[in-house]
């Protein structure tokens, strides 16, 4: 055998050798990490908290990275805290109430359609027209969950926290007043109390604004009533021309007169005025 022959029959062995050496050590290692990640899989099924520890640190750690990359913290449950729906998904009474609403308030279609479907909920439980809700909110804070009156009057429905601040409870206290929902809800309650206490929708209307003792309520359930059947006519599939809601300027809340029953003064002093 020539020397060339040994070369290279010395140079197959070798590397013969090393590659299943090689084999041999990966194959040892990927059945360790195997193993290891096994038992990670146990220790986490067993405990709980320490595989909820563990969510918790990866969810802040690809928070840090995102951060460091774009500049933007991610809020992955973010389109789940917005009170907004699409349109589509509404019935087609219900989207067409949103869609002209929308156009009329200049407000965008999806936070509206949301408030609508909440009010057409709401009213069924309250056995109020939602329209009518609706038309309340309009006139009162023209879509606006963050309006404040100037003696106390919040968000949607513009309800006086301070003295309803009881109803926001069940909504984990007072600044439920600026969530949408909430306020609507607690809304609807004190105008039904109100229409219940005055007999009538029009009477209603009057407690609700504070003006039940006095012969003129500033046009507050006139211009209700109004927005009320344009709302209705609309759901009915009727057509209804869009123009500028005028500005209206609040009042003080009427005082009570001292031969009124307790039930009629408490509404009314949780009632703000609109001119």
């Amino acid at each position: 055998m020539s020397a060339s022959k040994n070369l290279s029959l010395s140079l197959r062995r070798v590397s013969t050798t090393v590659a299943k050496g090689f084999f041999e050590l990966t194959h040892n290692s990927f059945a360790l990490i195997g193993v290891a990640v096994l038992f990670v899989a146990i220790a986490l099924f067993a405990r709980p908290e320490l595989r909820q520890i563990g969510e918790i640190k990866l969810f802040g750690w690809l928070q840090e990275r995102q951060f460091e990359t774009t500049g933007l913290v991610s809020d992955p449950v973010a389109s789940e805290r917005a009170t907004a729906a699409d349109p589509q998904d509404l019935p087609k009474q219900q989207a067409s109430v949103a869609l002209w609403l929308s156009k009329k308030y200049r407000i965008a279609p999806e936070p509206l359609s949301a408030l609508v479907s909440e009010a057409y909920d709401i009213g069924k439980r309250v056995r109020l027209e939602p329209t009518l809700i609706l038309a309340v909110m309009a006139i009162e804070s023209g879509f606006n969950p963050f309006a404040q009156s100037h003696v106390g009057a919040q968000g949607l429905m513009q309800v006086m926290t301070r003295v309803h601040s009881d109803k926001y409870e069940s909504y984990g206290g007072k600044f439920a007043a600026f969530d949408p929902l909430a306020n609507l809800r607690v809304g609807a309650k004190v105008l039904q109390d109100c229409i219940r206490a005055a007999g009538s929708v029009e009477g209603g209307l009057k407690y609700y604004v504070g003006a039940a003792n006095m012969e003129d309520d500033g046009g507050y359930a006139a211009k209700v009533m109004a927005e009320y059947g344009r709302l209705q006519r609309v759901a009915d599939g009727g057509k209804e021309p869009i123009w500028t809601q005028p500005i209206m300027t609040k009042r003080e809340p009427v005082e009570p007169t001292p031969t009124e029953p307790a039930e009629v003064t408490a509404i009314k002093s949780a009632t703000v005025a609109l001119n």
